[in-house]
């Protein structure tokens, strides 16, 4: 296969601009799926599909025992996979095709079912996407970041433009996916029967670029970390589940980021999925959508390249607890701007200036929490590690659509009305404004304990004395 990638089989050189493009390029595609998933899936299963948001709600939640259990087993996949290519990439050449077609699977669901079959279709297809292929990607690609290099800058960028990668996807999608669905359709809205047309089309256009990316992030990587050639060795990645799981659950940054990469991915369906039902329901106007979350996209895209400067000056924690901050003033601006436009897009560009700088720090924080535990444990666990956060983060969305779905049916919420009560739009403004502030305040508690930024450096020569004997 057609490589760019660096040369260098050193794990601990400086990366080359190809690596790192070719490596976030990667998220574009799956961040379709996380932003369609997260942002439209609700909100298309109620009006479009004509669902019951607590049905919808109640199947997605007995989703998440497979999904558990599928990232774990992909993770041990990913540590036993010996193959040509190494054991990450070879699962995204495997899995974008059935991905693509899975997902715009989903956003069709047939008009002619019964209500019955149309719960038993989207629990089918929702777990196809969610606990099968989407895993079966992510889970590969995460564990990328610690067997391309194990360099901890690197480890923070490569994090970061991941990050960027995704907020181009999400600006893209805020811009253009509500337009193209009308536009293919041929309804006078997004969110009516007559738009399953549209739906199918522009999810089918997100497949392709899903296919697209993961062969570019394939070319442009390179695994370099599973042979280290400056020590002649095999690192010991092939260690009993329950060994690996140990250490884990005994490696202290590493559930600190477990539970940070729950709430942030918990936050992201109340920004998405919550805007599109704030703007629809609350402001009177669905199209008020792309200014509001484009405000938050553009903003983190455009904090992201100053990250690996804040990152290089204060390191990665205090550039995401700065982050963190930042989020939660935002979301109490929002609050507190109710229906005023102007606010409500100058307090989004806050959150997401917050969310870039934590968003962009996050995976490297991952990735040296791994290196904590090899260096505490003696071996390594990057497939099972990184199967774990791809949980955390897949709980955070799917926990995230269930309390929307909830909240939505405890306040009253009639999919398909022209107006909604006052107290669905009470639930509506609580889930998209305040339900995330007190997310952030925990999870800043949390993190204050984290050391590690100060640790790593005499960690990491430890390591190295440790391989060279």
């Amino acid at each position: 296969m057609i490589s760019f990638a660096s040369k260098t089989k050193d794990p601990a050189a400086k990366l080359g601009w190809n690596d790192r493009l070719g490596y976030g390029i990667g998220n574009f595609g799956m961040a379709w799926v996380n932003g369609m998933m997260s942002a439209f899936l609700m909100k298309y299963l109620t009006d479009v599909s004509l669902t019951d948001a607590g049905a919808v709600s109640a199947t997605i939640a007995i989703s998440k025992l497979f999904d558990g259990i599928s990232d774990l087993i992909m993770g041990r996949i990913v540590d036993g996979t010996h193959s040509k290519m190494g054991k990450a990439r070879v699962w995204l050449i495997r899995m974008c095709i059935p991905m693509a077609l899975s997902v715009t699977l989903l956003f069709s669901v047939p008009s002619s079912m019964s209500a019955v079959i149309k719960y038993i279709y989207v629990f089918i297809l929702y777990n196809l996407v969610n606990s099968v292929f989407y895993t079966a990607m992510f889970v590969p690609y995460n564990s990328l970041i610690s067997l391309s290099t194990t360099n901890s800058y690197e480890h923070g960028m490569l994090g970061n433009i991941s990050m960027i990668f995704q907020t181009i996807a999400n600006i893209c999608m805020n811009t253009f996916f509500m337009s193209m669905v009308v536009k293919f359709s041929g309804a006078a809205q997004p969110y009516q029967t007559e738009a399953q047309k549209g739906w199918t089309i522009a999810t089918a256009l997100a497949g392709v670029m899903i296919v697209v990316s993961a062969f570019i992030c394939v070319c442009g990587t390179k695994e370099r970390t599973e042979t280290h050639a400056e020590y002649g060795e095999t690192p010991k990645n092939d260690v009993p589940a329950g060994k690996a799981l140990k250490s884990l659950f005994t490696n202290r940054y590493w559930l600190s980021m477990i539970f940070a990469m729950f709430v942030i991915f918990f936050i992201i369906v109340m920004y998405s999925a919550g805007a599109i039902f704030y703007c629809a329901d609350v402001l009177g106007d669905y199209s008020l959508y792309t200014p509001v979350n484009n405000a938050l996209s553009i903003a983190q895209f455009a904090i992201m390249f100053f990250t690996p400067f804040f990152m290089k000056k204060f390191g990665k924690h205090m550039t995401y607890m700065a982050g963190l901050t930042g989020m939660g003033l935002g979301f109490l601006g929002t609050g507190f701007a109710g229906t005023n436009v102007t606010l409500l897009i100058i307090f989004n560009a806050l959150k997401g200036i917050g969310l870039g700088a934590a968003g962009g720090m996050a995976f490297g924080m991952v990735a040296d929490t791994l290196e904590y535990g090899e260096w505490k444990d003696g071996f390594k666990t990057v497939g099972m590690g990184n199967a774990a956060i791809s949980a955390a983060q897949k709980l955070g969305l799917g926990i995230g659509q269930v309390v929307l779905g909830w909240i939505l049916e405890f306040g009253g919420y009639e999919g398909g009305a022209a107006s909604q009560s006052e107290s669905a739009k009470a639930a509506i403004s609580f889930l998209y404004n305040w339900l995330p502030v007190g997310m952030i305040v925990i999870t800043f508690v949390i993190m204050v304990s984290y050391r590690l930024d100060k640790e790593l450096p005499q960690i990491q020569n430890e390591l190295k004395e440790r391989k060279r004997k």
